[in-house]
């Protein structure tokens, strides 16, 4: 069989290839077969990475019982939940660009024959996802799978959002310093990706969708022996797929993009999954748009609310099924295509071997939350292009709202107003030029959104931005606002005062600002100095495209 590593192994030219192949301990046997690349994000600081040496060991016992030689290399990520709120966080999104270029050099560099992606949180999935759409060879992915939740003194689930809420909660007295620090200790009791439908537990689901996952890959925990089952299995499957001739994308093409965007809808993950999807398609291939975001979500029903939508956490959704029961009940009510490829065979054959929805944690169809999906897109005079608010994480009440515009230039601003009190019920809180290029880097805003809940401020105060959200937030927040203010969107145009119109149902968010007074207010708009002038935010915010492209690289 013809292999792509024989580049570097065959023929008498590939001699000082081999003897060098031959000084990392490799012998005749294991150059005749198939060099399967472990691609590994293990690092000693992401809770989610902590141990995927473990599993990167399980994938190449995995891969050599199955007749390859798996050769272990490793990529960067950050742990955006340490990077909040402050410097750090520029570096985040602009991470899933540096992994998914570190992983196509070191594929392409050495000519693998295949690959197996070990990610767990936030880009550092969609990185490598990306870079398997531009390499296109057999590829596997296995995460190393998410926390258990911790519980409080009452029994209640707890995560690192409960920290984040506590940080409110003590600065409005609503809780002692004292309670804050037992959370402190036990709300993130284990290793793996945090333990809600935040962005790295959406992400990591939605890969089962897009089939190059193993089902339970996004949801059988960190710590449980199954996961390095799982890890073996995934090793094992990559070899069929290099027997098969299946590359990533005969795996990743427009139906399974399409399934996977019904199944975020379905089960509401995290806003940044909007972004990520969008930009892994366009890697594909077969680009998306805003106008398709909110088509599949007007026709896909809401029928999981895990936290921050709901009380329970990604074990909980484990125990019924995990996203082989979301799968299911989609597949068998005609809203999935089902002849889409997967690893393990079509969408179709998956839904047929799927149990049946228990109809609590995984709700049926006719018992849906809500008729659309938990995630929806906003337009508007403020959002021409776009925004996005995770809709199943939001009360009721505040499907609509108006209020006056607070406005701040920067999440510190806006963090010291609210921590400062001076936010008041009915305000819409607007945090500007944080977006792609703005930013750089699009921040997350985890903390200005936990601050408005932990103080009690959800149901009465909104928050807009050009940046982005934790999956974890919750509430009327609307992110991805664009055009972003750093291109002379409407966002940098808004007054303090302004009266700001939110219409989650409707899709509507608007500024009551005549489109002849936004143009006197654009004549006298002056661009921000670039924040950054040097290194790899510089080079970054002057290729970044805006977020509703999926903020990739031009």
């Amino acid at each position: 069989m013809q292999m792509r590593s024989d580049a570097v192994k065959k023929g008498l030219a590939r001699a000082p290839h081999r003897s060098l192949l031959k000084a990392d301990g490799l012998t005749d046997e294991e150059l005749e077969r198939p060099l399967v690349a472990v691609v590994s994000a293990q690092n000693e600081v992401i809770p989610g990475h902590l141990h995927l040496q473990q599993i990167a060991d399980a994938v190449k016992a995995g891969v050599r019982m199955a007749g390859g030689t798996p050769l272990q290399i490793n990529t960067i990520g950050v742990c955006d939940g340490i990077a909040m709120n402050h410097e750090g966080m520029h570096y985040s999104l602009v991470s899933r660009e540096v992994i998914a270029d570190s992983v196509e050099c070191a594929i392409q560099g050495h000519q693998f024959d295949a690959m197996v992606l070990i990610p767990s949180c936030d880009k550092i999935v969609p990185g490598m996802l990306i870079a398997a759409a531009r390499l296109n060879i057999p590829t596997m992915l296995v995460s190393g799978g998410p926390m258990l939740a911790g519980h409080d003194k009452c029994g209640h689930q707890t995560d690192l959002n409960t920290l984040f809420d506590a940080v409110g909660q003590v600065t409005a007295g609503t809780m002692t310093p004292e309670e804050c620090a037992w959370l402190e200790n036990t709300a993130c009791p284990t290793c793996g990706s945090c333990s809600g439908m935040f962005t790295a537990n959406s992400i990591c689901c939605l890969a089962e969708a897009l089939g190059l996952a193993l089902p339970g890959n996004g949801t059988v925990p960190a710590v449980f022996s199954e996961r390095i089952r799982l890890a073996k299995q995934t090793g094992m499957k990559v070899m069929e797929l290099v027997e098969q001739g299946i590359c990533a994308l005969d795996i990743l093409s427009v139906d399974a993009v399409y399934n996977g965007m019904v199944l975020d809808m379905a089960f509401g993950g995290s806003t940044n999954t909007m972004l990520h999807l969008t930009a892994i398609a366009q890697a594909a291939g077969c680009p998306v748009t805003m106008e398709d975001w909110d088509r599949v979500s007007a026709k896909t029903p809401n029928i999981v609310r895990i936290a921050p939508a709901g009380p329970l956490h990604i074990e909980d959704l484990n125990a019924v099924g995990g996203i082989s029961a979301i799968m299911g009940e989609l597949g068998r009510g005609g809203l999935l295509h089902g002849g889409a490829l997967t690893c393990h065979g079509t969408v179709d054959e998956w839904v047929a071997a799927a149990p049946a929805a228990d109809g609590e944690i995984v709700r049926t169809l006719d018992r849906a939350y809500s008729p659309i999906g938990g995630l929806k897109v906003m337009q508007g005079n403020l959002a021409p292009s776009c925004g996005v608010v995770k809709r199943s994480a939001c009360a009721p009440e505040m499907y609509t709202h108006s209020g006056p515009a607070r406005v701040f230039n920067s999440e510190e601003e806006a963090c010291e107003a609210i921590f400062g009190g001076k936010i008041k019920p009915g305000d819409v809180v607007v945090i500007r030029y944080e977006g792609p290029a703005g930013g750089p880097g699009m921040r997350e805003m985890l903390t200005p959104t936990s601050a408005i809940c932990g103080m009690g401020l959800d149901k009465s105060v909104a928050l807009i931005t050009d940046g982005r959200f934790s999956g974890a937030s919750k509430g009327p927040c609307i992110g991805h606002v664009s055009p972003e203010a750093a291109a002379g969107g409407p966002i940098a145009l808004v007054e303090e005062g302004d009266i700001i119109d939110i219409d989650i149902e409707a899709g509507a968010l608007n500024v009551r600002v005549s489109d002849d007074e936004l143009a006197r207010r654009r004549a006298a708009w002056q661009p921000p100095a670039p924040k950054y002038t040097s290194g790899v935010l510089s080079r970054y915010a002057k290729l970044v495209t805006s977020a509703d492209k999926g903020a990739y690289l031009s």
